[in-house]
């Protein structure tokens, strides 16, 4: 009669080093910074230097997105009243891929699996609705303050 005697031991996770880890956190990082470095030296207040928006040449209103580059370069020189009357909304954008990636590096750093952003069909209507909004406000003769 064989009986087998041995003990199994759960099989452990392969470990991997931190700085393999941090990889594809780290080269957005890069990424993010090198994009915004470029926009930072170069300023998109003079002509020339970068495409007009495409709805805004054809029709003279302003997208969502419209004073995104020159809210970027004055967030990247520090001035935060600038940025904000430029894009108010690009601020917020920054601002909240700031904090999800520093959630990522974190829960990458101490091992654990990378955080999944499942939007629900509320959410993503809730973003569309929002950027609706913002778009109708500032083509508004009162949301002037809005203009980039």
């Amino acid at each position: 009669m064989n009986v087998d005697t041995r003990v199994s031991l759960p099989a452990r996770p392969p470990t991997t080093p931190v700085l393999r880890r941090f990889a594809v956190p780290g080269g957005l990082f890069a990424a993010v910074a090198g994009a915004f470095a470029v926009v930072g030296a170069v300023d998109p207040n003079e002509p020339g230097h970068y495409p007009v928006c495409p709805l805004y040449r054809l029709t003279g209103l302003y997208c969502p997105g419209c004073g995104g580059l020159r809210s970027a370069h004055a967030f990247v020189h520090g001035d935060l009243l600038i940025a904000l009357h430029d894009n108010a909304l690009g601020v917020a954008g920054y601002l909240g891929c700031a904090v999800l990636w520093t959630f990522w590096v974190v829960r990458t750093v101490r091992g654990g699996s990378p955080p999944r952003l499942g939007l629900g069909r509320a959410q993503l209507w809730g973003t569309g609705v929002m950027l609706l909004v913002f778009t109708v406000a500032r083509n508004l003769p009162s949301g002037g303050w809005l203009h980039p």
